[in-house]
């Protein structure tokens, strides 16, 4: 273990939670979280904040209009890698104890940091057939930017029909803002949404069909190349849950190409009266991994190289320890890059360069040298519980974590950490 110095960025007695990604402005001066003490309270949420790395200082950017332990509620905030602006959930703005905050009564809003306090609706959401195009009508969450902040992804549960069902989605920019009918449920949004992946309920054994599609990541820095040469500008991994010859359930990982022009071109796709948002004409999602066991079930984000030749995902080994497992899109082909004698416990992330990998495993944070193969313990959690995934700087120089510490009074917050790496 190499012993590193630990700063205290957030201090105050509240929650400071951060999301699996995007967690810094595009110039590393600050971090966006949101006020939950407790990851399960997305609807109980009331604020999203910003905090400067390098004098500690906190702001709050929004707070949420009549907030109850029904909702609207708001968290999961992400920055734009290319403009000042945060995307993260809200629930709906009548949420109450008949229809309160739920994975699909939810929606994509931002905030520019330098105008805090004024909302704007990144995906329309309409409920009124016929339905609009471009719009959604359940709830997006987990959203992610494209590296280039031109497109963002999410995850998507519809509220009229199969609501338990998990997909992927992208929103793509527009000339003009989706509006939809002024009504309860309804929001317009700046960006057309649209959703890319297909599930079913009950997926044929030995099948490619999955019965959810979710917890993804955009390929490459600026997309990946096919071994026919074609560049291909756009595209997600998304892990998919499939059923084998034995009717046991597998997690795979499979690819979708995002062609924004064939999307925007579909306006039929938005579906019909009880139907599901359809995917549009010729986007199709391939199976890229045939394995035995298929990915953990601990949650956590596909990583993508920034060459796009890599997907990164955890992976069980033959003693049933989470372990960090690199595979090669071109091929599907696994290989395990850890061989710990212990599990990480959460989400991780992967370095701008392309070269480490930060994870949590044991109350400690470890670093992944991809070049090296070796993996160094950098933070020991002695002081308090370490949760969610460890995030780099833009630059690569910080990592930044989520830790439980006492205040004054002995209470315990997640409170945002910060490490020197270089």
């Amino acid at each position: 273990m190499i012993s590193k110095k630990i700063n205290d960025l957030t201090v105050s007695s509240s929650g400071h939670t951060l999301h699996h990604n995007g967690v810094f402005s595009k110039d590393g001066h600050w971090i966006v979280y949101d006020g939950r003490n407790d990851e399960t309270k997305i609807g109980e949420t009331s604020h999203i904040g910003i905090v400067n790395v390098l004098t500690g200082e906190e702001k709050i950017i929004y707070h949420t209009q009549n907030q109850s332990i029904y909702g609207p509620g708001a968290g999961a905030a992400s920055f734009s890698p290319t403009e000042n602006k945060v995307i993260f959930i809200h629930g709906l703005s009548g949420a109450n104890a008949e229809k309160p905050y739920a994975i699909s009564r939810r929606t994509g809003v931002g905030i520019d940091i330098n105008f805090p306090q004024r909302p704007f609706f990144y995906d329309a959401r309409d409920i009124s057939y016929p339905y609009t195009p471009g719009s959604l009508r359940g709830g997006t969450h987990s959203h992610c930017w494209s590296r280039d902040g031109q497109l963002i992804s999410f995850t998507y549960n519809d509220e009229l029909v199969d609501s338990d069902l998990r997909l992927v989605g992208v929103m793509i920019p527009v000339a003009q803002q989706i509006m939809v009918d002024s009504m309860p449920g309804n929001n317009p949004g700046i960006m057309f949404s649209s959703i890319v992946t297909d599930v079913v309920r009950n997926p044929s054994p030995g099948s490619d069909q999955i019965n959810k599609a979710f917890d993804e990541c955009w390929i490459g820095k600026n997309g990946y190349t096919l071994h026919s040469g074609e560049h291909i500008p756009y595209a997600i991994a998304f892990q998919g849950n499939t059923v084998n010859q034995k009717g046991k359930q597998i997690t795979e990982v499979f690819v979708v190409h995002i062609d924004p022009e064939k999307i925007l071109r579909d306006s039929d796709a938005v579906g019909k009266q009880g139907e599901r948002p359809q995917v549009p004409h010729s986007i199709q999602q391939k199976r890229i991994t045939f394995s035995k066991k298929g990915l953990s079930d601990t949650r956590h984000w596909l990583r993508s190289s920034p060459d796009g030749k890599f997907i990164y995902a955890l992976i069980k080994d033959d003693n049933d320890f989470n372990q960090l497992g690199q595979i090669e899109i071109s091929s599907g082909r696994i290989a395990l890059l850890t061989n710990n004698n212990f599990s990480i416990d959460y989400p991780f992330n992967l370095n701008s360069s392309g070269n480490q990998i930060a994870y949590v495993a044991q109350n400690s944070i470890y670093l992944l040298d991809l070049r090296k193969d070796f993996s160094l313990k950098i933070v020991a959690g002695d002081t308090g519980k370490i949760v969610g995934a460890p995030s780099f700087s833009p630059s690569d120089h910080q990592l930044i974590f989520n830790q439980y510490q006492k205040d004054i009074n002995g209470n315990e917050f997640l409170q945002i950490r910060k490490v020197e790496l270089h």
